[in-house]
């Protein structure tokens, strides 16, 4: 309700010729103020002449609904008063007719005199103290702010965007004003991953403005409305268009619907990329290996069984079917089976190899790579939803112990080696490690959907700090600090470090050997076990730390020494690198690269077996498999002859 100041106006009760006299007046007053604002109002808030009512600034509208409320107290007063006054009448004509009567001889009880309460006073204090409160709330209401486009993208903060009750979105903002925008709300949007803009989309919830609000959306899990994987983000409507008021944000506890809990924790760091034809031998088992990583490249996954003995897959995932390679499946069945009953804690490494899946690579990498991996596509629909529903696949048959258990997962090889191992065409690192980080998310969001203690890893080589013009990669500091900062920019999650801390040059050796590369600063080179705890103090600073507040798993997932300079140097070298990990309460996992020597590498002089090719065992077999047990020292001494100390702890940072 609206109160026109001109309205309120006190005449005095007269005669009928009073009241005319009233109404005329109203009658000029009301012509007045058509003629001032032009025209009629119609229904819709515009004139019959079509224009469109003047808006009114909310201290004006706060000044009206005081006014109103005082109105109000005023009417009820004035009721209550006249109530009071026809109730103290017919007291006063009952009193009278009392006097008139014959008066009987009795005795007669003086009554003390009634006090009425003062009502109109108890009602004005009310409308005080309400006039009050709305001048307080107007008082501390945000202050307005006019914003460009451009300002807009940044004005707001959403401090959480999680999943609430197992099937609702729910996405908090913080703001210090109120944008000025075409009404009182502010929009929620859902964006895919690769979308920048909301042009052609409608908004999934509103709420009034103000400085903390909450929106709400339904999650529509595994349908193909799903918003799992997408991004939020909140808008004002200014000039009938939505402009964003904040970054988009991603969901960040996709463990919230999590159907299973489940991490195979390992009895210690020592862990093996494994031989998959030694699987059902009993040498695992000899080694005592504590930890496993074996590659699932994805491409192998896709297309139609040809062998009846193992069926084709189909399964359905946000509303799309794939077919997978069943015969392909049952060999991981085998693999993951057979590691997870011997109680060893696996980790698995997601590749994406080169094949007529194209969906699943960067458009950036489709062409020109000598590498055999590339860069995953979280470009488009089609990239997005393939890798969503090969994660969620993968993370639902290895979280129990039906197919075997997967507990870490790691997304791509050495991503900062691009040429390399993740190929996509040269850029500048923040756009190359933003593509990354798309693809990662989904993985990520699709994984931790479904197990809730699954561990998920970036990767890097040991290259860290080096500067070099021209260079063809990235250094391994610059990506993690771009990975952090995008992954935090947009929602923080649990991620891990899967970092491999080769020697430099890799056919050498000796660990302990002095070069260039490898110092004890935050500026060096390269990062080799001789220097580790460079990194593991790097990823201890503030800005890195996960979303509890501690540092991030670290999983040393592939490293490995070669016999070519004799077998004692090898053994001495892993026992040197073992009793580093051991010692770094930081670092979750040391996996040795590799069971049985492969014949391409041993041709490039990279012998890094515990076996020759022809699997007769190698020094390093005995030092390996003691180096986790009381027995260590028996199996492990004679390497500090080699390496020059007379104790193993003037190795230790």
């Amino acid at each position: 309700m609206n109160i026109d100041l001109e309205m309120i106006e006190l005449e005095p009760v007269g005669s009928e010729t009073d009241k005319t006299g009233k109404r005329k007046k109203k009658r000029r007053r009301r012509k007045r103020r058509l003629a001032k604002n032009g025209n009629k109002v119609v229904a819709g808030g515009k004139s019959a002449a079509g224009g469109r009512k003047k808006k009114r600034g909310i201290g004006t509208i706060l000044l009206r609904i005081f006014l109103l409320l005082l109105l109000l107290g005023g009417i009820v007063g004035g009721v209550l008063f006249f109530l009071h006054r026809s109730d103290k009448a017919q007291k006063e004509a009952a009193a009278m007719e009392q006097i008139q009567a014959p008066v009987k001889e009795e005795t007669v009880v003086e009554k003390e005199p009634e006090v009425l309460p003062d009502i109109s006073s108890a009602v004005l204090g009310h409308i005080v103290t309400a006039g009050e409160m709305v001048d307080k709330v107007y008082k501390q209401r945000p202050p307005s702010v006019d914003l460009t486009e451009a300002e807009a993208a940044e004005f707001g903060d959403i401090t959480s965007c999680v999943i609430e009750d197992g099937s609702r979105v729910s996405v908090t903002m913080e703001v210090d004003g109120l944008p000025v925008s075409d009404d009182k709300f502010y929009y929620l949007f859902d964006m895919n991953t690769y979308e920048t803009t909301l042009e052609g989309k409608e908004p999934l919830d509103k709420v009034y403005k103000d400085r903390v609000m909450t929106f709400s959306a339904p999650l529509n899990y595994n349908s193909s409305s799903s918003r799992l994987f997408k991004k939020f983000t909140v808008a004002i409507k200014k000039d009938d268009k939505y402009i964003r008021v904040c970054r988009p944000h991603f969901i960040t506890n996709p463990e919230a619907i999590a159907r299973y809990s489940s991490y195979q924790t390992p009895a210690s760091k020592k862990g093996l990329l494994v031989d998959p034809n030694k699987l059902r031998g009993s040498e695992l088992d000899d080694l005592g290996v504590k930890q496993a990583a074996y590659n699932i490249p994805l491409g192998r996954l896709l297309g139609p069984t040809s062998n009846p003995a193992w069926p084709t897959i189909h399964y359905t995932y946000n509303g799309r079917t794939y077919t997978i390679n069943g015969q392909v499946v049952a060999e991981y069945d085998l693999i993951f089976g057979t590691l997870t009953n011997k109680g060893i804690c696996t980790t698995a490494i997601i590749l994406n190899n080169f094949s007529g899946y194209t969906q699943l690579i960067h458009p950036q990498s489709r062409s020109g790579s000598t590498a055999p991996y590339a860069m995953f596509n979280a470009t488009d629909s089609d990239g997005v939803e393939i890798i969503a529903a090969l994660g969620t696949f993968l993370a639902e048959r290895y979280s129990s112990n039906a197919h075997g258990k997967v507990s870490n997962w790691i997304i791509a090889n050495e991503i900062n080696a691009r040429k390399e191992w993740n190929y996509m065409a040269h850029t500048d690192v923040n756009t190359y490690v933003d593509e990354y980080a798309k693809s990662f998310r989904v993985f990520y969001n699709a994984i931790k959907s479904v197990n809730a203690a699954a561990r998920v890893y970036m990767p890097i080589d040991q290259q860290w700090d080096r500067n070099l013009k021209n260079n063809p990669n990235y250094d391994g500091r610059d990506v993690i600090d771009v990975f952090n900062r995008t992954i935090s920019m947009r929602g923080n999650i649990d991620w891990g470090l899967a970092q491999h801390p080769y020697n430099v040059p890799l056919y050498e050796t000796r660990i302990w050997k002095g070069t260039k590369y490898v110092n004890n600063s935050v500026s060096t080179s390269m990062i080799t076990m001789d220097n580790i705890s460079v990194l593991t103090n790097y990823m201890q600073q503030e800005s890195l730390l996960s979303p509890a507040g501690g540092v991030r798993s670290i999983l040393l997932s592939e490293q490995g020494y070669s016999s070519t300079a004799g077998e004692a140097v090898q053994a001495a070298a892993f026992a040197y690198a073992y009793y580093k990990t051991e010692n770094n309460p930081h670092i979750d996992g040391f996996l040795l690269n590799r069971q049985t020597d492969a014949p391409e590498e041993v041709a490039q002089g990279l012998a890094f077996g515990l076996n020759h090719s022809n699997g007769a065992h190698k020094y390093i077999y005995n030092v390996f498999k003691y180096i986790d047990t009381p027995q260590h020292a028996d199996y492990t001494n004679f390497a500090k002859d080699i390496i020059g100390i007379s104790r193993w702890s003037q190795i230790m940072d």
